[in-house]
């Protein structure tokens, strides 16, 4: 792991809880309208979360999982402030295209089939799957937002490196081990 970064993530505030309380390793990806024609790539292999409250709801989660909306990444943090806590490593990368696998998806990760259909479905038809290992802080940061921060798209450049030296992985081996196997399971059918 990197001992600082400055590269962010935007996601679901809802997604981000669910990856700070270990329900969730995998990050399911189509793209911000402004990434063009080819849509998300994967650029980093280490990144800070970004929480974002815009276009989620609880509509968009498994029934479940709905609660996950009260969790404090997923609310709004003071004004002008932008909540650094989450960070995030690639283990492995899946571009998912074969529609018949979406369901695989459902037991790794919060959207319900509907969000994911239709993430899968927009513009051209596949999804990018992000097997991650997730690392948090105790207390996060509060870090000014700025406009530039703002927009529909994936990265974000951070106006300056976070160290990662005070994050603790919210699984342990083991539970990361049989995600990961989950994982590969779906990797190998597709």
């Amino acid at each position: 792991m990197q001992s600082q970064n400055r590269i962010a993530l935007k996601e679901w505030g809802a997604v981000c809880a669910a990856l700070e309380e270990g329900t969730q390793s995998v990050i399911v990806r189509k793209g911000g309208i402004h990434e063009g024609e080819a849509g998300f790539r994967v650029e980093h292999g280490e990144f800070w979360m970004f929480p974002t409250r815009f276009h989620q709801g609880a509509e968009q989660l498994q029934s479940e999982k709905s609660d996950l909306l009260n969790q404090p990444l997923a609310q709004e943090p003071d004004s002008g402030k932008l909540n650094l806590g989450l960070y995030s490593v690639v283990e492995a990368v899946l571009e998912l295209k074969d529609p018949s696998l979406l369901s695989c998806l459902q037991s790794l990760q919060v959207l319900n089939e509907a969000t994911i259909q239709q993430r899968f479905e927009y513009r051209k038809p596949g999804l990018f799957v992000l097997l991650v290992r997730v690392y948090r802080m105790d207390h996060p940061l509060e870090v000014d937002q700025e406009s530039r921060y703002a927009g529909c798209h994936s990265w974000v450049e951070l106006s300056r490196d976070y160290s990662t030296d005070d994050l603790k992985p919210v699984l342990d081996v083991e539970q990361f081990l049989t995600v990961k196997q989950a994982f590969q399971e779906i990797t190998a059918r597709a």
